[in-house]
């Protein structure tokens, strides 16, 4: 039988990343329609002015907690902390994610092993965790955060590339594995967004990128649809 999802202002959500860039705007937009949401950063200082920051822009309610989603036991933390602070989770938003560009034979052990480890390891430790508390009966969604870097391979990508490849392949698996089991899995591919991910400023070439707020849009898009629907990619 289908378990519907709760209004969105009734549900509590996970933002991984959630300190700056795109991970901020989904925040934003979570807390600015009424849901609860908690959001990670790797340091706690990021953390915490983030915090105080979108509780003053939306006076909803927001906390927050460092964790390296490289980390298992770090993961499980946050999640141990979700589960304390508001005792249930509706929504993970798996958009913690790094970007190391170089020639494949520049790139380093540690940098490649940096990418996979957090753009696809951290989506899967996280993910492991919302099932675990989704498979109590109520339904749930995930969304993960990846780019068209995922389908269109670039000179200079190589760990971003297959990185990205790889957690579109995780997404939509994932999907075929919990579709019956009122969890719903989508995964977002923006092109190039405004934000310093790249290490140039974020109103660089901001009149022809998307914005934080348009990825943050299409979350709350998402989270809207009828529960009948599956979006797989967008």
């Amino acid at each position: 039988m289908l378990v519907c999802m709760k209004p969105l202002s009734q549900q509590v959500c996970l933002v991984t990343g959630g300190t700056r860039g795109i991970g901020r705007a989904i925040a934003k937009m979570l807390l600015l329609e009424g849901a609860a949401v908690a959001i990670c950063g790797q340091r706690q200082e990021s953390v915490d002015r983030a915090v105080a920051a979108l509780a003053a822009e939306t006076a909803g309610k927001v906390k927050g907690k460092a964790a390296d989603v490289r980390n298992h036991e770090q993961v499980a933390e946050l999640f141990r902390f979700v589960d304390a602070e508001f005792g249930a989770l509706d929504v993970l938003v798996n958009n913690a994610g790094i970007g190391i560009f170089r020639h494949v034979r520049d790139l380093s052990l540690d940098e490649w092993k940096a990418t996979l480890e957090t753009n696809l390891y951290g989506a899967f430790y996280c993910s492991r965790e919302a099932l675990f508390r989704f498979a109590t009966g109520s339904a749930g969604y995930i969304v993960n955060i990846s780019s068209m870097a995922g389908a269109n391979a670039f000179a200079g990508g190589t760990a971003y590339n297959a990185s990205k490849f790889g957690l579109t392949g995780f997404t939509e698996a994932m999907l075929q594995d919990v579709r019956s089991e009122n969890v719903r899995v989508s995964t977002i591919m923006p092109g190039s967004v405004a934000t310093e991910f790249s290490g140039r400023p974020s109103a660089e070439g901001a009149n022809w990128k998307i914005w934080p707020e348009d990825v943050a849009n299409v979350v709350r898009f998402l989270l809207q649809m009828p529960e009948r629907t599956v979006v797989s990619r967008i």
